[in-house]
């Protein structure tokens, strides 16, 4: 059984970036920048956009970080949008979800053009990705392929398993992993709380990716023995002995599945660095292909 360190891997093309970056600012040329914009004092979603700003500086990418009150109204939050949209030093927009219940999240998501949909949910995007045309794919979905790529394991023709149908990883991995391209090309099956018994899909699975939200779901008894599994989930558990006062456990049971894994990601360290790699990836992608 090997353990999937998407630390590592994440380190690995933060590395490669800033060698990337520190040719083009050889060259004379403005670097990559990134928009990051807070309504809101959500705690985590502080904690995501500060862990992007220093992920930008590792790399040496401008980062500017847009926070804003609660009560932030729509519109001026579209204007702002739009602001960025026009901004030539700036080549990724990212507008941290969730919202404020008054803010109209789809709005808000259109809003941000194509060319700098570095989180990959605009609905060009994610058209562009169903059809299989060069698209922003969403961090966290891309990220896992990356782990694949970066592992070597074989997906052509493995029959991969998704749990959960979010916007946000369900889907978009799913419509990744069944492109007709190498470290894809996957017969894919879509699981979700419809399904009478979860367990009859999870225990086909070459290859697991766990996406739903609930703490240890995925058990021993539900896969086989060598069994790729990606676990995506991140539960934040109360644990007063620690000094953040909780701790965080996947969707899979790591201790019993394991045990037949040939392959498996921990939580933490595993998925969750890969989504902010890939976001800078994908920002410094915008910057080469719309130019500075």
């Amino acid at each position: 059984m090997i353990i999937i360190d998407g630390k590592k891997i994440a380190q690995e093309i933060r590395s490669e970036l800033k060698a990337e970056i520190d040719k083009i600012k050889l060259s004379g040329k403005d670097v990559p920048g990134l928009a990051a914009i807070l309504v809101g004092d959500n705690p985590a979603s502080e904690s995501y956009v500060k862990g992007k700003a220093k992920a930008c500086e590792e790399v040496g990418m401008r980062a500017v970080t847009e926070r804003h009150p609660a009560d932030m109204k729509e519109g001026s939050l579209l204007e702002l949008i739009e602001s960025y949209n026009q901004n030539k030093k700036f080549h990724g927009i990212l507008v941290q979800l969730p919202l404020p219940k008054h803010i109209d999240e789809d709005k808000v998501i259109e809003a941000v053009t194509p060319k700098k949909d570095v989180d990959g949910f605009h609905p060009v995007s994610v058209g562009n990705l169903v059809i299989g045309k060069p698209a922003f794919r969403s961090c966290t979905p891309a990220g896992i392929q990356e782990l694949l790529i970066r592992y070597k394991i074989e997906t052509k023709g493995k029959h991969l398993v998704v749990l959960g149908r979010s916007n946000i990883v369900g889907k978009p991995i799913a419509n990744i992993m069944l492109q007709k391209k190498e470290f894809a090309n996957s017969i894919v099956t879509v699981c979700h709380s419809a399904a009478p018994d979860v367990s009859y899909f999870t225990k086909q699975a070459d290859i697991l990716i766990a996406a739903i939200g609930s703490p240890k779901f995925v058990k021993g008894n539900m896969v086989k023995e060598g069994v790729v599994v990606i676990d995506v989930g991140i539960n934040r558990m109360e644990d007063k002995s620690s000094t953040k006062g909780y701790y965080l456990i996947g969707d899979v049971d790591f201790d019993e599945v394991a045990k037949k894994s040939s392959y498996i990601t921990p939580v933490p360290g595993g998925v969750g660095p890969m989504t902010v790699a890939m976001l800078l990836k994908n920002t410094y992608e915008g910057y080469i292909k719309y130019g500075e």
